[in-house]
C-alpha cells in the first residue's frame, strides 16, 4: 500500500473512530436526559408549574451557572489544550507533566471554591435579594435562600468531576464520563421519590449533593488507572499551569457573559407572568435535549481531538476533523429542530401535563420552546466553532464575540418582553443573538483556513435538505390531522403515539439520509475493508 494510500485509510478510520465515539457520547446522553425528563417531569408533578417549582429553578440555576466558570465551561476549556499537547507529545515526563498539572488544577478549584461556597452561604439572603429580585414575597425569599444554602456545594462535586472528565476525555475515554450524568438524575430522582413527604423541596438538594458525590466516584477506577491521584498540589509555578490562567480568564470572561444572559432572562421572565421563570427553564430543558445528545457529544469528542492536531501542527486532518464536526451538527440539529418545532405540544403534554401542569402550561412552554428551537443548529455550532477556536489558543476572539451576542441577546430581549411574545421573546432574541456569533467565529475560521470546509459544507447542506423533505411531510400531515390529541395530557396511549410518529419520522430520515450519501451515516454504517 502506498503512502498516499495509507494517508486516506488512516484519515478514514480516524474519521470512522471520531463518529463512534460521538455515538457512544450520544447514546449514554440521551439515557442522561431521558432521566433528566423523568426528573424534571416529577418536579412538575410534584410542585406544579410555579409557585416552589420556580423557586427551585430560580436557586439551581445560580450555581448551575456558575459552575461553568470553574468545571466543564471555563476551566476545561483552558485545561484540554495543554493537556492534550502534552499527551500528543508522547509519554515519559509528559505524562507525568499532565498528572501533575492535574493535580495542580484539582488543588485551585478546591483553594477557590471551598471558600466561595462559605462566603455564598453567609451572604445567601444578599445575594438572593439581589439576583432574584423580583421575589418579593418574604416566605419565597426564605424558601430560596435556604435552597441556595445548600445548592452552592454542587459547585465544587461538578468542578472535580469535570476535570476528572476532561482527563479521560484527552486520553480518548469517553464511556464513562458520558455515564456520570446517569448517576445524577438517578440521585435526584431517588430522592424526590423516596425523601419528598419528609422534606418536601429539600429533598431535590439531597438529590443534588449525593449526585454529585456519586459522579466523582464513578469515574475515579479509570482515572486512576491511567496513573493520576485525585489528591490536590497547591505547588502553582508550573508554566503549564500559568498558561492555565490565561487562558482561562478570557474563558471566564466569555462564560460570565452567558452566565448573565440567563440570569437576566430569568429576571425578564419572572417579571412578565408567575409562570415565566418555570416556562423558560421548561422550555430550555426541552431544548437541551438535542443540544446535549449531538452538539455538546460532537465538541466532547471533537474539542480534545482538534487540540492534538494543532498541537501535532498535522493541518490537514484538522480541517477534515472541522468539516466533519459541522456536518454531524447539520444531519443531527435541523431534523431535530423539525421535531421540536412540529411535535412540540405533543412532547410537552406526555411529559408533563398531568396534575396541576394543565393544557394552558404546556402550550405556553410549547410557544418558549419552538423559538429556542430555531436557533438549535446555531447554538451548537457557535460551541463547536467556539471549541475549535479555543483549540488555536484565540481565547481573546471567543471573548470578544461573546460580548456582541451578550448585546444583541439582552437588547433584544428589552425589545421583545413586553410584546405578544412575552417570554417567547427572550427566546428568540437568544436564536437571534447565537445566529450572529456563530457566524461571527465560522466565516473568519473559513478566511484563514480557504474554502474547502465551506465546500464541504455546503455539499452536505445539498444533500441534506432533499433528504429531509419526507420526514418533514410525515411531520406536517400529523400536525395537520391529528394535531389536537396532545390536549388529553399525559397517557400510555399518547406516549405509544408520540413514539409511532417520532419513530417513523428518524426510520425515514435515517432511510434518506443513506440513500442520499450523507457521509456521517455512511461512515458509521460501512463495513472495515481491506483488514
Amino acid at each position: 500500500m502506498s503512502t498516499g494510500e495509507n494517508t486516506a485509510s488512516n484519515r478514514r478510520d480516524s474519521k470512522r473512530g471520531s463518529t463512534v465515539n460521538t455515538v457512544i457520547v450520544m447514546v449514554c446522553t440521551f439515557a442522561s436526559r431521558l432521566l433528566g425528563f423523568v426528573r424534571n417531569a416529577l418536579i412538575a408533578s410534584l410542585f406544579g408549574a410555579g409557585g416552589d417549582a420556580s423557586i427551585l429553578h430560580l436557586t439551581f440555576a445560580v450555581p448551575n451557572n456558575l459552575r461553568k466558570l470553574m468545571a466543564e465551561g471555563a476551566l476545561s476549556s483552558a485545561f484540554i489544550p495543554e493537556i492534550s499537547a502534552s499527551l500528543a507529545r508522547g509519554k515519559g515526563r509528559n505524562a507525568d507533566y499532565a498528572k501533575s498539572l492535574t493535580s495542580l488544577l484539582i488543588g485551585f478549584q478546591l483553594l477557590v471554591l471551598i471558600p466561595l461556597s462559605i462566603i455564598g452561604i453567609i451572604y445567601a439572603e444578599t445575594l438572593i435579594k439581589y439576583v432574584l429580585s423580583e421575589l418579593k414575597e418574604p416566605d419565597r425569599i426564605a424558601l430560596a435562600v435556604s435552597l441556595f444554602r445548600w445548592f452552592i456545594f454542587y459547585i465544587v462535586l461538578i468542578s472535580v468531576n469535570a476535570t476528572i472528565m476532561a482527563v479521560l476525555n484527552s486520553h480518548n475515554e469517553f464511556l464513562v464520563p458520558a455515564l456520570t450524568p446517569v448517576l445524577f438524575s438517578v440521585a435526584v430522582i431517588s430522592s424526590l421519590l423516596l425523601l419528598y413527604r419528609h422534606l418536601g423541596v429539600f429533598a431535590m438538594a439531597v438529590g443534588v449533593l449525593s449526585g454529585g458525590v456519586a459522579q466523582i466516584f464513578f469515574q475515579l477506577p479509570a482515572f486512576i488507572k491511567h496513573g493520576y491521584s485525585i489528591f490536590p498540589r497547591f505547588k502553582f509555578s508550573e508554566p503549564g499551569f500559568a498558561r492555565i490562567m490565561r487562558r482561562w480568564g478570557p474563558v471566564v470572561m466569555s462564560s460570565s457573559i452567558f452566565s448573565i444572559i440567563q440570569i437576566v432572562a430569568i429576571r425578564f421572565a419572572s417579571g412578565i407572568d408567575d409562570s415565566g421563570v418555570a416556562g423558560l427553564q421548561n422550555a430550555i430543558i426541552f431544548w437541551q435535549l438535542p443540544m446535549g445528545i449531538f452538539s455538546a457529544s460532537v465538541s466532547t469528542v471533537m474539542f480534545p481531538k482538534m487540540a492534538r492536531l494543532t498541537a501535532e501542527g498535522n493541518e490537514r486532518e484538522l480541517n477534515t476533523t472541522i468539516a466533519q464536526g459541522i456536518e454531524l451538527l447539520l444531519v443531527l440539529l435541523i431534523p431535530s429542530m423539525l421535531v421540536l418545532v412540529f411535535l412540540g405540544h405533543e412532547i410537552i403534554a406526555v411529559a408533563y401535563q398531568r396534575y396541576r401542569f394543565t393544557a394552558g402550561d404546556t402550550a405556553y412552554t410549547v410557544k418558549i420552546m419552538s423559538a429556542y428551537s430555531y436557533g438549535l443548529f446555531s447554538v451548537g455550532a457557535y460551541n463547536f466553532m467556539q471549541r475549535y477556536h479555543f483549540s488555536r489558543d484565540r481565547y481573546k476572539t471567543v471573548t470578544a464575540t461573546a460580548v456582541v451576542i451578550a448585546l444583541v441577546d439582552i437588547s433584544l430581549s428589552i425589545l421583545w418582553k413586553n410584546t405578544a411574545l412575552g417570554v417567547a421573546g427572550l427566546a428568540l432574541a437568544n436564536t437571534v443573538a447565537f445566529t450572529i456569533g456563530f457566524l461571527l467565529l465560522y466565516l473568519p475560521m473559513i478566511k484563514s483556513r480557504g474554502l474547502e470546509i465551506l465546500k464541504g459544507n455546503l455539499r452536505t447542506l445539498v444533500k441534506l435538505l432533499p433528504a429531509l423533505i419526507p420526514g418533514a411531510l410525515v411531520l406536517y400531515l400529523h400536525h395537520m390531522l391529528y394535531g389536537t390529541w396532545w390536549t388529553s395530557g399525559s397517557s400510555a396511549i399518547n406516549l405509544l403515539r408520540l413514539l409511532i410518529v417520532a419513530g417513523v419520522y428518524s426510520v425515514l430520515t435515517l432511510f434518506m439520509y443513506r440513500i442520499s450519501g450523507i457521509d456521517a451515516v455512511n461512515i458509521l454504517l460501512r463495513r472495515r475493508r481491506n483488514r
